[in-house]
Order: structure tokens, then C-alpha cells, then sequence
């Protein structure tokens, strides 16, 4: 597909699909990072449905469980303390939007797409968007570290496993990953095998100005309310940048004693079709039929036994 100066590529790509999926990918606090997104495409009147993975224990919740992995969370929902899905819908109906956050219980690639399949089908979806806070996703497993892939990775095989017509990776918060290792120098390297590619569909930026934005860090701070204890290191990160701070800003306690470098590049959003982005994961044929979370996670690390990953570098500025 061609593209022109004054679109957005990956909002053109969507142009002809009609029920969107987004996704969080990496659980937690991702699906957070696609609320611009959200609206957006709201705007451009799609037909948006949530989905997060989850770190939370959802059996222990009465939220309703409509798949082997997967429950339909509400803003009525309890029984769980750290529920960073139930507070994003709580938020959502404050602005009045009554949304569900379809969160799926952390598990292997196979579940996981049975469970992507089961929501493709029921909500007649066109396209899935996996969200990514932070740049990890991209990390090919050669590099001098990974981040923390193994969730991300689960998600992204399940999506690349399904059969739905439109398969999207975006990645917010570059930078973030610093905090848990991810080379960025080895991130940039990536999008440019991926632009050979042509499976990079560009940079977009919020600003603080943008309503979209406001989502987001509202959002963010009413679930740093509702959860004191464990606010989100990377989405707090991407909101430290939007209100203007730099270079070693601590929004929370959670990050004391590391060194952060919170920059205006961390609310630029990276679009990638995910196909290709599958193909260049060195381990994919380890995890594609993994059944729990546990098993990719010991598949990475015996991935990286048997290799020489590459020596870290710095970005050259």
C-alpha cells in the first residue's frame, strides 16, 4: 500500500476495517497505552473492543469467564486488588464509556489463540492491534538483552496464529525499556530490517495537547489512586514525558535506586504489520505450540543458552 506524507499509515491501513480489536500484549498496564488509540479510532467511527493480558488472578474475580483463559471484565467487577483492567473500565465510565476489558489469564501461544479466535469470531473482528508499552516486542532474541518478551511474545504468536484479516503491532514508550534492559540502539536496527520489509507503518506522536493524551494520563492516575501499592513504572513513564519532565524523573518509588531517562520520544507511537515481525523472531518454531507461560519463558531462556548474543551499543549521538 502506498502512503502519503499527510496520513497515518497505520490509521490508513485500518481505514476499511470496521470492528477493531486492541489488544495489550506484554499484560499489566499495556491496554493502557491504546487508550489514545481507542479514541481515535473511535473518532473515526470503528467499533473498538478492549483486551489485555492479565496479571491478575482473574478465577478469583467475579468477572465472567466466556473462555478457557479469557473473562469479560467490568467496572462492576471485584476480588482482586491489583485489577489495573477493572479500573480502566471504572475510568471509562466516568467519561461515559461502558466498555469491557476482555482479559485473558497468562498462558501459552496455544490457548492464548484459541482464546484471540474465539473473540475474533464473536465480534466479527477485521483487525487485531497489539499494544506494546515499551519497545521489547520487537526484540528478535540475539540482542544483548530482551526486556521482558515472554507475555509479548505469547500474545503475538497467538494473534499471528489466528485467522482474522488484519494483524497490527504498535509500540509506545521508547525508552521505558532501559529500566529492564532492552538495548534501543538493537530496537532501531530491528525497524530497519522491518522497513526493508515494508511491515514498518511509521511514527506518530501525541503531544500534551491532545485530548487523546489527556485520556491516557488520566486514566493512569486513576488507577494510581485505586492502586497505590503497584502503580505502573512504564505507564507513569509515558505520562512523566507528556507532562514535560526529562532525564532521571521518579513518578514513583517502584523505580528508586535505577537510573530512568524519561524523554519526549517515550509518546511517539511505533506502528509494525505483525506478520513480518513474527518472521524475524529467532525462536518462534521453539514457542508456537506452547501450552502455559512457564514453557516460553524456560524456551526463551534455552534459546539464549545455545546462542552468542550480541554485545550491547549505544546509540551513536
Amino acid at each position: 500500500m502506498a502512503y502519503h506524507l499527510h496520513q497515518i499509515p497505520l490509521f490508513t491501513t485500518l481505514e476499511k476495517a470496521e470492528n477493531i480489536l486492541l489488544a495489550g500484549a506484554g499484560g499489566g498496564f499495556d491496554i493502557y497505552s491504546g487508550l489514545p488509540l481507542y479514541f481515535a479510532l473511535r473518532q473515526m467511527g470503528k467499533k473498538v473492543y478492549l483486551a489485555n493480558l492479565s496479571f491478575t488472578y482473574l478465577a478469583g474475580t467475579d468477572a465472567e469467564r466466556v473462555h478457557e483463559v479469557t473473562w469479560k471484565v467490568t467496572a462492576q467487577n471485584s476480588g482482586a486488588s491489583y485489577f489495573p483492567e477493572k479500573y480502566l473500565c471504572e475510568w471509562l465510565e466516568s467519561v461515559g464509556e461502558q466498555v469491557a476489558v476482555y482479559s485473558f489469564a497468562k498462558a501459552g501461544v496455544v490457548p492464548l489463540r484459541d482464546a484471540y479466535q474465539q473473540l475474533i469470531d464473536t465480534l466479527n473482528l477485521d483487525a487485531v492491534v497489539l499494544v506494546d508499552g515499551g519497545t521489547d516486542s520487537l526484540m528478535r532474541g540475539d540482542e544483548a538483552g530482551l526486556g521482558t518478551p515472554t507475555e509479548d511474545v505469547a500474545s503475538m504468536g497467538a494473534v499471528f496464529q489466528a485467522n482474522v484479516a488484519q494483524k497490527l503491532l504498535v509500540c509506545l514508550g521508547f525508552g521505558v525499556d532501559d529500566f529492564h534492559g532492552v538495548p534501543h540502539a538493537q530496537f532501531l536496527e530491528n525497524v530497519a530490517r522491518l522497513s526493508q520489509k515494508k511491515a514498518f507503518l511509521g511514527c506518530f506522536s501525541l503531544t500534551p495537547e491532545m485530548t487523546e493524551a489527556n485520556a491516557l494520563r488520566d486514566a493512569t492516575q486513576y488507577a494510581n489512586e485505586k492502586m497505590s501499592f503497584h502503580p505502573s513504572i512504564v505507564a507513569n513513564s509515558i505520562v512523566s514525558a507528556l507532562e514535560g519532565h526529562y532525564g532521571d524523573y521518579h513518578a514513583t518509588s517502584r523505580t528508586s535506586g535505577s537510573r530512568l531517562w524519561i524523554n519526549p520520544l517515550m509518546y511517539i507511537y511505533w506502528g509494525f504489520q505483525l506478520e513480518p515481525v513474527i518472521d524475524e523472531l529467532l525462536y518462534y518454531e521453539l514457542i508456537r505450540n506452547t501450552e502455559n507461560i512457564s514453557e516460553i519463558n524456560n524456551l526463551i531462556m534455552l534459546f539464549r543458552s545455545r546462542i552468542t548474543p550480541k554485545l550491547k551499543e549505544n546509540i551513536p549521538l
